[in-house]
């Protein structure tokens, strides 16, 4: 709700797609730089007690949105200035979220259903929030979508306080900040089926992520609608990522989210670019289930097979690169991504990066083979080959 509403106040506010892009960029900047070193103090902190942290923070990031907007007195500028203090806030969040959800999974076997079940509690909430966001806009302002959002963090953080599970103590830093993220940096980069993943979700978050962004622009100017257009489009892009958290949660094993990554990044680049060539509404929210469905199923397996092998000593430098890969390099494609709508149009901005995402599509498929060689022993040596022996073929070393 809260994305769909700051969206459309910044483009009632000023019309300018490339002022959409500055608000994208300001809300997401600071993960990029500060997100490897938030890794290293997610690494030694208690990650439950950051997590309970953040939510506060972004509680009141939402009420002073609210407040500002119900006054009838924000500007661009004080949206700017209230996303990147949520920025800042993310950049320490997403890490600690991320490496906490295997405290909560007793079995790693059971991480990929783990992380498929909470992208689809994310993405109900994406299917019904945007919908709902264009009914209260349109009713009663952006504003009661800010107060609602602000409210709902009470229930996460009561939430936070009330679970009882084995809380992972900090480690103690016997090290320098700056020697860790060098080791978290080398560890990744060493890493061919690490890099490799991390690269092709930085290329799909940087040309395509920006689709959301400008997602007013296509609402008012391409379909010729208004807030309810904007929020039925974007609950569009919400149903086909449930509809593949849902197929995602029905596996059985990690084997096999390989493959799954370039192909769900070739269906969402190859949906992108028809989702730019379309002027009919219904057609319009059919492609745009294709892109919800490719993005969410790429960045989920990429979630899951980095959650599977990385080590437990550096699984929050890692998930901060993850963090910065999903995340941290979009505010990059969201102000290129408004530049060149201003200059181009929002339709053939997207459909080139829409080009290049199944360009980096048949990169990684390229790949695959060698990622597959190094991954295999590591699955071997936590017992998921074995297990699966009986069901499913394990192809002979070359």
């Amino acid at each position: 709700m809260t994305r769909v509403a700051t969206g459309w106040l910044v483009y009632r506010l000023t019309q300018s797609p490339f002022l959409l892009g500055v608000v994208g960029f300001a809300g997401q900047i600071p993960l990029f730089f500060l997100a490897p070193i938030a890794g290293v103090w997610v690494d030694r902190w208690n990650r439950h007690r950051v997590l309970v942290v953040t939510q506060i923070l972004s509680m009141l990031q939402s009420f002073a949105l609210a407040a500002l907007t119900l006054a009838g007195v924000i500007t661009v500028r004080e949206v700017i200035w209230l996303m990147l203090f949520q920025g800042l806030v993310n950049a320490f969040d997403m890490p600690a979220r991320q490496a906490f959800v295997v405290q909560m999974v007793e079995d790693r076997r059971d991480l990929s259903n783990a992380i498929a079940l909470n992208s689809s509690m994310v993405n109900a909430a994406r299917l019904v929030g945007p919908a709902l966001a264009g009914l209260i806009i349109a009713g009663a302002g952006e504003g009661y979508c800010f107060l609602l959002d602000g409210v709902s963090y009470l229930t996460v953080i009561v939430s936070l306080l009330a679970m009882r599970i084995p809380v992972r103590a900090g480690r103690q830093g016997d090290k320098r900040v700056l020697h860790e993220l060098v080791e978290g940096w080398k560890y990744v980069a060493d890493s061919v089926p690490i890099r490799s993943i991390l690269l092709l979700l930085a290329l799909v978050s940087l040309v395509g992520m920006p689709h959301t962004v400008l997602m007013p622009v296509f609402a008012s100017q391409v379909l010729h609608g208004g807030p309810h257009t904007l929020g039925f489009l974007m609950a569009a892009v919400g149903v086909g990522a449930l509809a593949s958290a849902a197929l995602l949660a029905g596996r059985r094993s990690v084997l096999g989210l390989g493959r799954m990554i370039p192909i769900s990044a070739g269906i969402f680049g190859a949906a992108l670019i028809a989702f730019c060539g379309s002027r009919v509404f219904w057609l319009s929210m059919l492609l745009l289930l294709g892109t919800g469905f490719g993005f969410l199923q790429q960045m989920a397996a990429s979630n899951t097979i980095l959650q599977t092998i990385v080590a437990e000593e550096k699984r929050g430098r890692v998930m901060a690169y993850y963090a910065m890969a999903f995340q941290g390099v979009a505010p990059f494609g969201s102000l290129l991504a408004g530049a060149l709508a201003a200059k181009i149009g929002a339709p053939k901005t997207l459909a080139g990066g829409g080009v290049l995402c199944l360009l980096g599509a048949l990169w990684f498929a390229r790949q695959l083979p060698e990622i597959r060689r190094r991954v295999r022993p590591i699955y071997a040596e936590m017992g998921i080959l074995p297990a699966l022996a009986s069901t499913v073929e394990i192809p002979p070393e070359d």
